[in-house]
């Protein structure tokens, strides 16, 4: 089952980075509120209200460093100073310790996590085939990389920062008024306690239907693949029903569950939301007429306020989007924690380190029992001794185990019993890429990757000659065929031939 910490490991390789440009984009963040900051100093400056004492020591000391009187002409210079570094000297810095480094990092661990998922393909046993179609595991895969890359860059350039920047706010409304930032506190939590309750609510429907879209594709694959089968049999409209009815029932939950949910959501938060703001205003401005806090005081606490509030909302819909998406990378995971087949050949290895082996062909069924289901035994006890050179052929009713024992000595599935000798060495100890490398086979179905006629009949050995290939289509009687083809060789078959 996989869990939120198997999102955050999608990313661990490049943590250092990650942390380095979220701490970036968080900084510039706080810089900001530079400048509300300092237009109420001005402000106070202006109507003659004396500045923070932070503030006054800062301009003192600038005052002594230049040898210019500490009145409110420098003062003034000094926080427009801050103001002019803080926006347009940072300007052109923040897309670079941000931005690069964030759709970097979502990149490379695409490029990254789409090689494992190649491995995995090629690694997980055969029955994993049987029982989900090509739809159902690219739409799986394709969907998890695809979600993970998106969310990477709103989480650790957007959320995050922003989480961070509302934080420097309560902060900088305490320095102000510590009974205004307290409700500004307590009302943060709860706007967000309540969201986040509603999203994990949500989150669990769109499990739901990330199943049901799922199965969509999965079936539309299958129809696709089997276009000849539905044609044949006329099933045109049968299957277009079919698909409606898992389209509808997908809008269903869609639309009158999640998107209902999250308009209910956004609606009662924006009327919250607005009411705070009210309410902040309020409580700045009876402080103010009090004399509790200064004009700059009460123009700088109004309009942080103000912006951490208007955070609110992108900041629910990045939740939302992330609850949208979270199901989806949650079954991508669940993929790639799939058991490898006992088949799985060494990827690793460099091909001239692999053993080449030699073999004479004379092949040993001992005692060979085996069933893909363990109640269901296809083959038992099967012996069956074939000398080399010679040619054996198994003959028997559909489902008899002719194919199976041919997938038994190809190694895609081990006996439950009982051994296979090649040569009198157990199969199962030989390594597995070597061992196919000296095997042919011609399957029932034919397989033909999207390419030139020449490199799929050079797929099994790509270093095979022009002579070679030339050799065995004569002895297949293909020869004359190919040479009939527009371009010969090189002519360029599509997918499925």
């Amino acid at each position: 089952m996989a869990t939120f910490q198997d999102v955050i490991r999608y990313y661990s390789r490049y943590r250092r980075a990650a942390v380095l440009s979220i701490a970036a984009s968080s900084m510039f963040q706080l810089i900001d509120l530079a400048v509300p900051y300092c237009i109420g100093q001005i402000l106070n400056v202006i109507s003659e209200q004396p500045v923070d004492p932070l503030s006054q020591g800062l301009v003192d000391r600038l005052a002594a460093g230049v040898g210019y009187p500490a009145g409110p002409g420098l003062a003034i210079a000094f926080f427009l100073a801050i103001i002019f570094v803080a926006t347009v000297v940072r300007a052109p810095i923040q897309p670079w310790l941000g931005d690069w480094f964030h759709w970097d990092i979502a990149l490379r661990t695409r490029r990254d996590h789409s090689r494992s998922v190649v491995r995995k393909l090629l690694t997980l046993p055969l029955g994993f085939y049987d029982e989900n179609n090509p739809g159902r595991i690219a739409g799986r895969v394709a969907r998890g990389l695809s979600n993970h890359t998106w969310t990477y860059p709103e989480i650790a350039g957007q959320l995050i920062p922003k989480l961070i920047r509302i934080t420097g706010i309560v902060v900088l409304i305490a320095w102000i008024d510590w009974r205004i930032a307290l409700v500004f506190l307590v009302s943060f939590v709860v706007i967000l306690g309540f969201s986040l309750k509603d999203l994990i609510r949500l989150n669990k429907k769109e499990q739901v239907l990330d199943s049901y879209i799922e199965n969509t594709e999965s079936r539309t694959s299958e129809i696709v693949t089997n276009i000849k089968t539905v044609k044949a049999f006329a099933t045109e409209a049968q299957e277009l029903q079919r698909q409606s009815q898992r389209l509808e029932r997908e809008f269903t939950v869609v639309d009158r569950i999640i998107h209902r949910g999250y308009v209910i959501l956004t609606t009662w938060q924006d009327f919250i939301i607005q009411g705070c703001v009210f309410g902040i205003l309020v409580l700045t401005l009876l402080a103010t007429l009090r004399g509790q806090i200064s004009l700059g005081h009460f123009i700088t606490a109004l309009t942080v306020s103000s912006m951490a509030y208007s955070e609110l909302e992108p900041i629910s819909n990045l939740a939302e989007i992330f609850a949208r998406r979270y199901a989806s990378m949650l079954r991508f995971h669940e993929f790639m924690a799939e058991p490898l087949g006992t088949d799985a050949v060494n990827l690793t290895d460099a091909p001239e380190s692999l053993p080449a082996y030699q073999f004479t062909g004379k092949v040993h069924f001992d005692q060979v029992s085996f069933g893909y289901d363990a109640e269901k035994p296809v083959l038992q006890n099967v012996d069956l001794l074939i000398e080399p050179c010679q040619t054996v052929a198994l003959v028997g009713r559909s489902g008899s185990g002719k194919s199976t024992l041919v997938k038994l000595l190809f190694r895609y599935f081990d006996p439950s019993s009982g051994r296979i000798l090649i040569d009198g060495e157990d199969i199962r100890r030989l390594d597995v890429t070597g061992y196919r490398r000296r095997l042919a086979i011609v399957h029932q179905e034919v397989d033909v990757f999207n390419g030139t006629l020449l490199d799929n009949l050079r797929y099994g050995n790509p270093a095979a000659t022009l002579e070679q290939v030339n050799e065995a289509c004569r002895i297949a009687r293909v020869d004359e065929f190919i040479h009939r083809l527009p371009k010969g060789y090189y002519t360029v078959v599509g997918e499925r031939g």
